[in-house]
């Protein structure tokens, strides 16, 4: 499923994306160890219940990617010219092993590129949910859209 191009993305649209995904200890771990993390919180199950959690965390960073890998079919999949940045990064709630994500994204802003006529930067806002209704993500990022009429302009020619 392709995504949207800069003209689709209006401000106020609100997208719930379909797919959810279940986080086990295995990802956190593996992606504890591919990125050096080392933090007892994530990976000392021993540790962790001594604290205010009384279990293992799963890693923010894991999370923040797992949240914009899910929004990505629908909303940037072909259709971006790359990831701008990330601001206003919050976890407000620890994600655990076992607990299942979704995913809700709205449209903040849009404008169009200074540099390049055929695209323009979007303001995305994703919002990780979990099962029992709370946000264990909330971010702001910023993306490099294709506009649909440049491509349909490089296609015809």
């Amino acid at each position: 499923m392709p995504g949207l191009y800069y003209e689709e993305l209006e401000p106020g649209l609100v997208i719930e994306h379909q797919t959810r995904r279940t986080v086990t200890e295995a990802d956190n771990m593996t992606f504890c160890a591919m990125t050096l993390n080392l933090a007892p919180l994530h990976i000392d199950a021993e540790y962790a219940k001594d604290s205010i959690y009384g279990q293992q965390i799963v890693n923010s960073l894991y999370t923040l990617g797992l949240v914009t890998g899910i929004s990505m079919q629908d909303t940037t999949q072909g259709t971006t010219m790359g990831n701008l940045g990330f601001s206003d990064v919050q976890f407000p709630k620890p994600l655990f092993h076992g607990d299942t994500v979704r995913v809700r994204t709205e449209i903040v802003d849009r404008r169009e590129s200074k540099s390049r006529p055929n695209a323009g930067i979007v303001t995305f806002r994703h919002y990780g949910i979990k099962q029992n209704g709370d946000i264990v993500c909330d971010c702001t990022r910023a993306g490099f859209m294709f506009k649909k009429s440049a491509v349909a302009e490089t296609a015809d020619a």
